[in-house]
């Protein structure tokens, strides 16, 4: 996860850089909204990490230490095969991930928003780890080392970023027959249906070739997922398809039941209509979900997520020398405050209680985790300041939404 923190500065640097050519061709790639619900699911995953990831490399870990079945030599050429091999378990997770059905429940977050730029590539799953070190296991078993693993891993992840962009055309076409490029992931998150289901790989794209799931980018791509999210809150986004699934399964007999979380997505017994099937559409055809607050809601939320970031961010670094209590509760902060942000985007009640809230709770959050510190004072003084600003810049904002309405 060290790569990705740090990493992180260069991700809003280069998604500054694609909104200034946004801005300059006037394309349309962002819209405030969905860019801010794209970063919170972005930062939910990661903090929510912290608490998940080291669990599941103890399993890696256990694999390598008791079962491996070679000691593989530290030199160049065991990470040139270990990148290969780790994109290799990644396509059949990816794969797999959009072609079972409670998989994909652990990958849709990803898919959700209805745009395409650089802010997509931070929009992950809280749950998709759980699922995806499963696919991992192997390589612990034939023997690369887990620090290895973590570093390629990461350098794999971070490759993705770049391919989430409308910005970048076909590139040489020897760059594009091996690699992942953004003309070959536009594919990959078409609801079109001849893009469904296709081009899984991550860094490298002759896997797919290979086994079957390849397909050139041709007609113009419909971002999103076939029954869309229509919804700003992040934590709704990461079970929102589970609910939708449950609910339909209800109705269906004990076999179905199963046969719909191991089935394709969609999938239906004969008796409830048989299967959904992706249906032809055009951009134009689409209907984008949207909502208006006023413009100093919207400021509002980009001043919070300048303390956000900057807070989860010093967060993430320290979070390995916290107690197992602070640790929950620094995650259970910023959880609250992604839901409350995508609360006001929705214009939902309850977010204009649960804000002021949590700008009452902060002061003391603050005060825990700098108790022992000298600048408690400055962090507990500053975060009272603050919090009153906050408070007072979301009434006036609420007081315009109803004047508006």
């Amino acid at each position: 996860m060290g790569f990705i923190v740090f990493a992180i500065p260069v991700f809003f640097l280069l998604i500054g850089i694609e909104l200034v050519i946004d801005r300059l061709k006037q394309s349309n790639l962002y819209r405030f909204n969905d860019a801010v619900t794209n970063i919170s699911c972005g930062l939910s995953q990661q903090v929510s990490a912290v608490a998940i990831k080291a669990f599941l490399l103890v399993g890696y870990w256990y694999l390598y230490e008791t079962y491996r079945v070679f000691d593989i030599p530290n030199t160049i050429w065991t990470y040139a095969l270990l990148f290969v091999g780790v994109d290799f378990c990644y396509y059949w997770f990816h794969r797999y991930a959009h072609e079972v059905s409670a998989f994909w429940g652990t990958h849709i977050v990803h898919h959700q928003s209805e745009e395409y730029n650089l802010s997509v590539a931070l929009r992950q799953s809280i749950f998709q780890s759980v699922i995806s070190n499963l696919f991992y296991l192997p390589l612990a078993l034939i023997g690369f080392h887990p620090l290895a693993f973590v570093m390629i891993n990461s350098i794999q992840t971070l490759y993705q970023f770049w391919i989430h962009t409308r910005t970048i055309g076909r590139l040489h076409p020897a760059i594009e027959f091996v690699f992942n490029t953004p003309s070959h992931h536009r594919v990959h998150h078409g609801i079109n249906p001849k893009y469904i289901d296709k081009n899984h790989g991550g860094t490298f794209i002759f896997f797919d070739r290979m086994f079957g799931t390849f397909q050139e980018e041709e007609e113009e791509v419909v971002y999103g997922v076939t029954r869309p999210l229509s919804s700003w809150n992040p934590l709704w986004a990461n079970v929102d398809y589970y609910a939708e699934l449950f609910r339909s399964m209800q109705p269906a007999q004990f076999p179905d039941k199963l046969r719909m979380l191991i089935n394709k997505p969609g999938w239906r017994p004969d008796y409830l209509g048989g299967p959904l099937y992706p249906q032809p559409i055009t951009s134009d055809q689409q209907r984008k979900y949207d909502t208006d607050i006023p413009m100093s809601l919207n400021y509002y939320i980009l001043f919070q997520y300048v303390i956000l970031l900057g807070l989860a961010t010093a967060f993430l670094l320290v979070a390995k020398s916290l107690p197992p209590i602070m640790i929950a509760l620094g995650i259970g902060a910023i959880l609250w405050s992604v839901a409350n942000i995508g609360g006001i985007l929705e214009k939902r009640p309850w977010a204009n209680i649960l804000e002021p809230l949590r700008w009452l709770v902060i002061p003391l959050l603050v005060y825990l985790f700098l108790g022992a510190s000298e600048w408690w004072l400055l962090g507990v003084g500053g975060s009272v300041i603050v919090g009153l600003l906050s408070i007072g810049w979301l009434m006036i904002g609420l007081r315009m939404s109803l004047q508006d309405k």
